[in-house]
């Protein structure tokens, strides 16, 4: 156990806790490093279930059931924290989800609302209500789990593309916003397996080549804890995420069109919507 690192036996509030990249992270963050958790998290059966993985570090690991994407859910989770005199001293972001591909104008009113609520806006509110707390810690920190999509635009994920530039902004801004009083991280991975693309009409599972380019999840959270406890600002990972941050920084104009015509070549049924009418 790194008992000389920061992070040693902080208190770290986690969102999209109750499995996948949240989840891992709690649990190597209190592994290696004693931390305690509060997990955010709507999924109270898969949490628990999860939970048990932990054994006698089940302590370290607390959590509030709440839809991150409703504002007054973190005006009230803010004031339980007061009430309780409950120190927090790391943030992290982590909560979203992607919308199937297909083109802009097929996205409904409903679905545009939910991404930004969730993906954004979820992010800014975490922050704002949070940061008076965060501030207070001797050892503050802000880590946004954004996308290689927030580097890059994708085709078909107009939405999601948004959300995670609007993080990038956000992060980058806050960065030096605070620069030298808090740590303020960014994370931005490529396709990692967990089920964030759980809202997709087809189901990636059988599909070999999207398999082939997820990297697992353990793999890639052992990688953001190394960032974070380096104090990185910009956590870029995985093949597909650091081509994007790559050649989306040297070339901004073509690369979007190079992934386009490469998303299209390869005939995947998941892409079926995006290209059905052509380009």
């Amino acid at each position: 156990m790194s008992k000389k690192n920061y992070l040693y036996q902080k208190t770290v509030v986690i969102t999209g806790a109750s499995g996948g990249i949240g989840f891992t992270l709690a649990k190597m963050l209190i592994e290696k490093y004693d931390c305690k958790i509060i997990g955010i998290a709507r999924n109270e059966q898969k949490l628990l279930k999860n939970l048990e993985t932990l054994g006698d570090k089940k302590v370290n690991f607390t959590y509030k059931l709440f839809d991150v994407s409703v504002k007054e859910n973190w005006t009230n989770f803010y004031n339980y924290l007061v009430s309780e005199n409950i120190q927090i001293d790391v943030l992290i972001n982590n909560a979203g989800f992607m919308l199937p591909f297909k083109k802009f104008g097929d996205y409904t009113q409903e679905e545009i609302t939910e991404i930004v609520n969730t993906d954004f806006l979820s992010v800014v509110n975490a922050v704002h209500y949070l940061l008076p707390l965060i501030k207070k810690s001797k050892t503050p920190a802000i880590v946004n789990v954004a996308s290689a999509a927030g580097m890059c635009a994708v085709v078909g994920e107009s939405m999601y593309c948004a959300t995670k530039f609007a993080v990038r902004g956000f992060t980058e801004t806050l960065c030096q916003d605070y620069r030298k009083q808090i740590y303020v991280g960014g994370i931005y991975p490529g396709f990692i397996k967990t089920n964030i693309l759980h809202k997709m009409s087809v189901s990636d599972k059988n599909n070999k080549l999207i398999q082939k380019l997820m990297m697992p999840v353990d793999k890639a959270c052992k990688k953001m804890v190394k960032g974070i406890a380096k104090k990185k600002k910009r956590i870029v990972m995985g093949f597909d995420g650091r081509s994007m941050t790559l050649f989306g920084r040297l070339f901004p104009k073509l690369t979007p069109t190079i992934i386009t015509k490469v998303l299209k070549a390869s005939k995947l049924e998941l892409f079926d919507e995006v290209f059905s009418q052509g380009e």
